[in-house]
């Protein structure tokens, strides 16, 4: 029933019915905010985002396809913002040493049932930028390498690299709340 609501909703949206795209803002408008702060960090930082992100959505929503639901590709669009907002502002890939390191592949990404998913969660958020980034669009948003290679325009070896270092950086940090929950 939801799904007939937003297809009619969408093709409302499609013919420029404000009323339809105010109703599309309604219902999606505190997830992507919440998706937006996630990486942003600062409330107005992220409003300015989400607002952004929908104008481009109503924009070229007619590139929309239903293959996928309307709010995967909302929040694809919202996380592209803000990544574009962190580029803009102070984030910076390097490429150090890249070419020389030997990739692990590591998928093993359990923790120990002690630490509660709000402590990973700030812990990423202690990471520097381009760590953090990139474990919150593979660990959260569930993008594989490739894609981020894409969408951060870096290639997989440095996505892989920072992944494993920002792993490696979140095990340290989390190291004291483990052996904190033992005792």
């Amino acid at each position: 029933m939801q799904n007939q609501i937003d297809s009619l909703l969408i093709q409302a949206c499609k013919k420029g019915n404000q009323v339809a795209q105010m109703q599309v803002y309604d219902n999606y408008c505190k997830a992507m905010f919440t998706i937006a702060y996630r990486y942003l960090n600062d409330k107005e930082s992220a409003k300015d985002a989400m607002q952004e992100g929908f104008l481009k959505a109503f924009t070229n929503i007619e590139s929309y396809q239903p293959n996928a639901t309307f709010g995967a590709w909302l929040k694809r669009i919202v996380i592209n913002q803000c990544l574009d907002t962190i580029k803009k502002e102070r984030f910076e890939f390097s490429n150090d040493q890249i070419e020389t390191l030997q990739l692990i592949e590591d998928d093993n990404w359990d923790f120990d049932s002690f630490i509660s998913k709000q402590d990973i969660l700030v812990a990423i958020d202690q990471l520097s930028y381009k760590y953090k980034i990139v474990v919150k669009l593979y660990l959260i948003e569930g993008y594989d390498h490739q894609e981020i290679s894409e969408i951060l325009d870096i290639p997989i070896k440095t996505s892989r690299t920072h992944l494993r270092r920002g792993k490696a950086k979140l095990r340290d940090l989390l190291k004291p709340k483990y052996n904190e929950a033992r005792y």
